[in-house]
């Protein structure tokens, strides 16, 4: 369907798009005029090391030289003791009406506390935020005083950052009115395009059947143009490698990014074309979508289970947030599997995501070489950051680069999972008119990329690689590969001296277990499986663990466990086990060696989602997590076309019954 007729359809159908746009417009007015705004104070609270303790090095007579990292378990006993009933009822009655939390500082691995106090009045926020402050070092020494811990070993409290004047929160504000008025013009748009699809089909049941006759030829405009799923998921696309993931609406926080509400805006134009019955769902793309059911019913139950808790406002809005990305994920599996009638232009989108994440790594080499990050650079009036602290990692003596994604882990990561079907694509007969250099430059730069973000998920997932494609292939292919990644090697060697060396001891000190990283995952590991005990079947709510209120996990597996509980475990692994049975059906029915390769990067690119989402929180980072469900649901439609095109094959021909100009006909398809 094309922007002209869903246009068309909604000025027909006035009655209901002026109505419910102009109440969702005064509901939005009539929240901006009684939602009061909200101010919210901080402060900081470190802990100091006992006076015995810092005896063992001098302090100088400066106190703050006594924060050490070992006083994690002692502030996470305070938060705990902070965030109790009994302590709310406690600052309740010494004047804290209002909502407080207390939790560590975030991308801080020091017992550094954050205090924080939001009301709408500005004036007793503050004066609010310095009750609080006092109450958590009284409550520190009353912990100590009921363990009799002795003087010299007593734990000390220092403000570093004193309560600070309130700041207006009126990010909060602008959500719920952004909310109203999407949900009424969304519902006036999917309304009107159901009653102008039943009148369509309500009309032809009626109208007597006639030849179908060649419509008449006539100008063409742009908003006139057919679109179909490959063209929306293009300027996806593009909009999510070449737009800073990070950058997003400030209303919608890190989902928000341009990429995620175009995906948005393409489901809608999917529900469009399906219930103005111009498209049906690809036959034999169902199960793709049925796993992703098994995820939306994880998230609903742990939506659920977040609003039965005392939750606070940050977590709701997380939990509303968690919604609108799963709806995002839902989008890209749609309309790659369902909204795809033709497998050429399945093959002309997939060769389009090979083009622009090689040129992704290609801004990779740049920020490596350059020891910068050039999306830091990169400001678009409207969006604003939503990561904290975004600047250029180091590892060594190297500038560990991302790109225009949100991290150099999403970097590796994203490149990892896309990296088999450049592969598959440079190997692929159809293509070899082309130049050599057309063909393997997209190989060439992702695979190269991978080492450079000095991590140990881009070996890990160039491995995982290797080990899925190169068995398969022949041997005169294979020892040819073997080769070419010995040669690799050596040539990272001379050209990036010391990166090898690096990379390697980066293995060794993993599995001597004397990484810095690894013993602070595996503090977190410990620490979050008190929440995990909380809601062990549905979790805390889908988004609503974040940083800012509790830490980092570095494992997907683990923040599911603690957003959605062991029934989101499932959905997850449900989701990579469909990946990966995509691949192997596909291998397995396929007709064509180039079809065969094509399921074995499909197989591929789903183990590396699997064993990497286990190195850090994958589904967190909006590239990642967008060319995931892309090549998730590209799997699904590929199996279909494999599973059509292998029945017709084995099916006698038969007889045609039906005059072909008396067949029902798609509009997409004309």
């Amino acid at each position: 369907m094309s922007i002209g007729e869903i246009w068309a359809i909604l000025c027909r159908r006035w009655y209901f798009m002026v109505p419910f746009t102009v109440l969702s417009l005064l509901g939005g007015a009539y929240l901006y005029e009684t939602v009061p705004v909200s101010y919210q104070s901080q402060s900081s609270v470190a802990l100091l090391d006992s006076s015995a303790v810092a005896r063992l090095a001098p302090t100088f007579g400066n106190p703050i030289s006594n924060a050490g990292g070992s006083l994690i378990v002692t502030a996470d006993v305070l938060i705990r003791t902070l965030e109790s009933s009994d302590a709310a009822k406690e600052l309740h009655s010494r004047g804290v009406t209002d909502p407080y939390t207390s939790g560590f500082a975030p991308d801080s691995e020091s017992p550094l506390l954050v205090l924080s106090v939001t009301g709408t009045d500005r004036a007793k926020v503050l004066k609010e935020t310095d009750i609080l402050t006092a109450f958590a070092g009284e409550q520190l020494d009353a912990l100590q005083a009921a363990a009799k811990v002795p003087p010299a070993y007593l734990v000390q409290t220092a403000p570093v950052v004193l309560p600070q004047t309130p700041v207006a929160e009126s990010k909060n504000r602008y959500q719920g009115i952004a909310a109203v008025v999407i949900l009424g013009v969304v519902s006036a748009f999917l309304l009107s395009i159901l009653v102008e699809g039943v009148t369509v089909v309500r009309r032809r049941r009626k109208a007597p059947a006639r030849p179908r006759q060649a419509p008449a030829r006539e100008r063409v405009s742009w908003l006139n143009r057919r679109v179909d799923a490959t063209a929306i998921l293009t300027v996806y696309l593009a909009l999510a490698f070449f737009i800073p993931s990070n950058l997003a609406l400030p209303a919608l926080g890190g989902v928000g990014t341009p990429a995620n509400v175009f995906a948005l805006l393409g489901l809608l134009w999917y529900l469009a074309t399906w219930l103005g019955g111009r498209i049906l769902p690809a036959p034999g793309t169902r199960f793709v979508r049925v796993s992703m059911c098994v995820l939306g019913t994880a998230v609903l139950m742990a939506y659920i289970a977040d609003a039965m808790r005392e939750s606070s406002h940050q977590e709701v809005l997380g939990a509303d947030r968690g919604l609108i990305g799963y709806l995002v994920w839902v989008s890209l599996v749609v309309l790659t599997s369902a909204a795809m009638q033709e497998r050429g232009r399945l093959d002309v989108l997939m060769r389009r995501v090979v083009v622009l994440a090689s040129v992704v790594a290609a801004i990779g080499f740049y920020d490596f070489f350059a020891a910068t990050n050039i999306a830091d650079s990169i400001h678009i009036p409207g969006l604003q950051t939503s990561v904290a602290q975004v600047s250029a990692m180091d590892r060594g003596a190297f500038t560990r680069p991302r790109a225009t994604t949100a991290q150099p882990l999403e970097f590796a990561g994203m490149l990892a999972i896309l990296l088999p079907f450049a592969i598959q694509q440079a190997f692929d007969p159809v293509r070899r008119h082309r130049h050599v250099l057309r063909r393997w430059a997209p190989v060439v730069l992702m695979g190269g990329a991978l080492p450079l973000s000095v991590s140990r998920t881009s070996i890990i997932g160039l491995l995982l690689v290797a080990l899925v494609m190169v068995p398969r292939w022949k041997p005169a292919r294979r020892w040819a590969a073997i080769g070419v990644m010995t040669a690799s090697v050596a040539v990272f060697k001379v050209l990036v001296p010391g990166l090898i060396g690096t990379i390697t001891g980066l293995f060794a000190s993993f599995l001597s277990n004397s990484d810095s990283s690894t013993q602070a995952r595996t503090v977190k590991y410990s620490a979050i499986v008190p929440y995990l005990k909380e809601h062990p079947l549905f979790g805390r709510g889908f988004g609503t663990f974040t940083p800012d209120l509790y830490f980092f996990t570095d494992n997907q597996y683990m923040l599911t466990l603690a957003e959605m509980g062991a029934l989101g475990l499932v959905a997850l692994l449900v989701l990579f086990i469909t990946g990966i049975h995509h691949g192997g059906a596909i291998r397995r029915l396929a007709r064509t060696e180039s079809d065969r390769e094509l399921g074995q990067a499909f197989f591929a690119s789903s183990l590396v989602a699997l064993v990497s989402s286990a190195t850090f929180d994958s589904l967190s980072f909006p590239m990642f997590a967008g060319m995931f469900f892309l090549v998730l649901g590209a799997g699904g439609s590929y199996l279909g076309f494999v599973r059509r095109e292998a029945a017709a094959a084995a099916a006698p021909a038969a007889p045609r019954k039906v005059s072909e100009d008396r067949l029902p006909q798609l509009v997409e398809s004309r």
